[in-house]
């Protein structure tokens, strides 16, 4: 038998509870044993739960527990979590976990650790909620030289966006309605300012290249001063505005980005709306592969952690490894090569053009107009936009 403890009992926690215990002969037939929820952790008390025998406010209980085998970590948050991960790794217990941060800030580490001790750290509910991604890249994919990962991972952010797009809201308006429905929180800025997106490419990233990044310095640009003009704009030129996570490796290096993205209509990410994700992973021999569904959410994020407990129920054949490296093997955003969409006010069309060739303008404004820049440095755009009387703003758009 193997006995679980389940660290934190918010949305995930409480859908890792219920979906031990609604396909738990299911489950136990996959695993080859009962699996059962020993301990659950959280520092509130929950009166008249079904479960409020399971529940304790001392992480010694669980620590201490030589029957605990595998704590499935949904606390969140990257402090706690970290000691807590880290110490039941050092005691023999595996982990599995939903915490992006922390795999994105503490991965390379506490996969050491999980190895050094027999045991594994697991983590496919942190990137795509309950869409497979992490064990494809790790396992099905490893045949494979991945060259880019890119696609929509956040979908507070992609709901927001379709509202924009479909309906005609403002960013304001389309998020005040995410937060009523449930898919923002009341301070969104971790989905808004693309940090959550970025912890996922991050984690994706290290996976495919095996070398850590670190989060705090990949480019990240939010969703907040998109426009419907902006949106406008990109229907006019037969495109969509998306959120995307984007990395790839060029021979020791590797470049990471997150941004919003005018994409082509002609593109599979142009159609995913509402609060899907999806997910292009492009390898030498399978071509690209895309991985699309629910990105969050109680259930579907909850179905991904308990497939981690029974895998570390089963023992992990091949443990997942990245290496922290001394040295910044990071691409500089000033030199990197991006098409982009440029939207000023200024009436000298003639001068636009002595600037970035041969462009060819929208208009959808009396006093504005766009155009689509070929291929520049960001530091070359910096230039040439600085020049550019009644320069508005650009967004990178999606080759």
């Amino acid at each position: 038998m193997t006995k679980v403890a389940i660290l934190g009992f918010g949305t995930v926690g409480s859908g890792v509870y219920e979906v031990l215990k609604t396909n738990k002969s299911g489950i136990e037939k996959r695993a080859g044993q009962p699996v059962e929820v020993k301990y659950i952790l959280d520092i509130r008390d929950f009166p008249g739960h079904p479960a409020s025998k399971l529940f304790t406010k001392n992480f010694d209980d669980i620590l201490n527990d030589d029957e605990i085998s595998v704590a499935a970590e949904v606390i969140g948050g990257a402090k706690i979590a970290y000691e807590f991960t880290k110490k039941l790794l050092e005691a023999g217990k595996s982990v599995v976990t939903s915490n992006k941060e922390l795999v994105a800030t503490h991965g390379a580490e506490l996969l050491e650790i999980a190895e050094k001790n027999g045991v594994s750290y697991l983590f496919e509910a942190s990137v795509g909620g309950g869409i497979p991604i992490i064990h494809p890249i790790h396992q099905c994919l490893t045949a494979n030289e991945i060259s880019e990962i890119f696609g929509i991972l956040n979908g507070t952010t992609n709901y927001i966006l379709t509202q924009m797009i479909k309906n005609g809201k403002s960013f304001e308006a389309a998020l005040s309605t995410a937060q009523e429905l449930g898919y923002a929180e009341a301070n969104p800025e971790a989905d808004v300012e693309g940090i959550d997106a970025c912890r996922k490419i991050a984690i994706l990233a290290d996976l495919a290249f095996g070398k850590e990044l670190d989060p705090d310095k990949i480019y990240t640009e939010g969703i907040t001063n998109i426009e419907l003009t902006d949106v406008e704009y990109a229907e006019k030129l037969g495109s969509v505005i998306k959120l995307i996570g984007y990395c790839r490796r060029d021979g020791e290096r590797v470049f990471a980005r997150v941004s919003p993205m005018l994409v082509p209509k002609s593109s599979a990410l142009s159609g995913v709306d509402d609060v899907f994700n999806a997910i292009l992973v492009r390898g030498n021999a399978i071509g690209d592969a895309m991985f699309y569904g629910k990105g969050a959410g109680k259930l579907p994020t909850a179905s991904a952690v308990v497939s981690d407990i029974i895998d570390a129920a089963l023992g992990v054949s091949r443990p997942i490894k990245w290496v922290r490296t001394k040295n910044d093997i990071m691409e500089d955003i000033k030199s990197t090569k991006s098409i982009w969409f440029v939207r000023t006010d200024t009436k000298d069309k003639a001068y636009a053009k002595e600037l970035f060739g041969n462009v060819s303008f929208t208009e959808i404004k009396e006093d504005e107009f766009a155009f689509i820049t070929p291929l520049l440095t960001e530091k070359e755009l910096a230039e040439k936009t600085g020049k550019l009387n009644g320069f508005k703003k650009f967004i990178r758009v999606l080759e």
